[in-house]
């Protein structure tokens, strides 16, 4: 990797952070030297704009965000149990993730008055994950595990905006309750409801 390559991409790590937390317009040039130990003019060498580091620093905390939301699901062989592990995922594995929440979470309230570039980043990462669950859910059709009957995109639907509200909840209320309830009830309605 060239050098130019591994500062930018050390630049967008230690942005993320800050972006992920006090939105874009929250963060500030000055912090973001401070995080990356650039003056304005080393920053702006490897990014066009602060817009331009916002978007790949989301990007980033994604990736970062869907690795660990999905992991370990990929080796469960039936769906519903690998459905389950992404909601445990969401609720356990909290570590590792970029400091500040959900990316998506946060960039969708932050963007949603004004930065279409980080409006559309977020709606293609809810999309991403839309997708994923549908893709699990259709597989699991076609495998005889999940129900004929279910509606992938309203399962996926339901599944991501109960785990993303629950987050808001957890948040505004400070505690854990609002989460675990909601993981609690998703993994009892696959079982109830979508396993076949």
């Amino acid at each position: 990797m060239k050098k130019g390559d591994a500062t930018r991409r050390e630049i967008i790590q230690k942005a993320a952070p800050i972006f992920n937390q006090k939105g874009y317009e929250g963060a500030s040039l000055s912090e973001l030297m401070r995080a990356t130990g650039l003056e304005k003019g080393g920053i702006y060498r490897h990014f066009e704009s602060k817009e331009q580091l916002a978007a790949e620093a989301f990007d980033y905390a994604w990736k970062t965000a869907m690795e660990q939301r999905l992991a370990g699901a990929e080796e469960i062989e039936n769906s519903v149990d690998r459905l389950k592990q992404i909601v445990r995922n969401f609720r356990e594995r909290r570590e590792g993730l970029v400091p500040g929440g959900c990316p998506l979470l946060n960039t969708a309230i932050d963007s949603d008055d004004g930065n279409l570039i980080l409006r559309a980043k977020a709606k293609r990462a809810l999309r991403e994950l839309l997708d994923r669950i549908e893709g699990i859910v259709t597989t699991g059709q076609a495998q005889g595990e999940i129900r004929r009957s279910v509606n992938a995109k309203e399962l996926a639907t339901l599944v991501v905006s109960t785990l993303e509200g629950s987050l808001m909840m957890r948040r505004l209320q400070k505690n854990d309750e609002p989460l675990a309830l909601a993981c609690r009830h998703i993994e009892e309605y696959l079982e109830e409801k979508v396993r076949d």
